[in-house]
């Protein structure tokens, strides 16, 4: 994960079902301080995320919360870690992203096919990140490549979210240069 931050990754996320409230939570003290550790010697920000636990973001100092379709509503996420957290909810339709009141931000998911999982759910494609642009800003999940990342930011998404590109690879750092580099080269900013 070190070598992914490194490499340009600026959100983490920790999101593990299966462990207990105790293990997860020592999880993502670990992961927070590994990827905060990162950062500072890159010179690279970093934000750290838990997935569904507005709980466990609490107790480690998490940067936010991303929620699921079974969790609270983003407004009572903010209530219990303040104003200033990202708080994101997971979305597979444009118009959910619309009604996703008092969200950060949204993932759009599936864009492409997964590279990590299987799913039931067929591609958006980027017509859907086109159609989603709003209030919000908007991450494309599922699928997302080195080809297609840069026809996300054109379609409208205010970045991307991976995990089979980086998680994957055998060299996660370079593979998340690599995303960074598509990125910033899809936006003009300097590599």
């Amino acid at each position: 994960m070190a070598g992914a931050v490194a490499g340009g990754v600026d959100w983490v996320q920790v999101r593990e079902r299966e462990l207990c409230d105790a293990e997860l939570a020592e999880l993502a003290e670990a992961v927070a301080r590994a990827a905060r550790e990162a950062a500072k010697r890159s010179g690279r920000p970093v934000r750290v995320l838990i997935n569904r636990r507005s709980d466990v973001a609490l107790a480690v100092g998490a940067d936010g919360v991303h929620l699921g379709f079974d969790g609270v509503a983003p407004d009572e996420a903010r209530t219990l870690l303040g104003g200033d957290a990202l708080i994101g909810v997971s979305c597979h339709a444009p118009h959910e992203v619309a009604d996703a009141e008092g969200a950060s931000y949204a993932h759009l998911a599936p864009v492409f096919a997964p590279l990590s999982k299987r799913t039931t759910r067929p591609p958006l494609g980027t017509e859907a990140l086109r159609a989603a642009r709003g209030d919000r800003p908007v991450l494309a999940q599922g699928g997302i490549t080195l080809d297609n990342a840069g026809a996300c930011l054109e379609a409208g998404a205010a970045g991307v979210a991976v995990t089979g590109a980086i998680l994957q690879a055998a060299d996660a750092g370079e593979a998340a240069r690599g995303l960074r580099q598509a990125l910033d080269a899809a936006t003009g900013a300097p590599t």
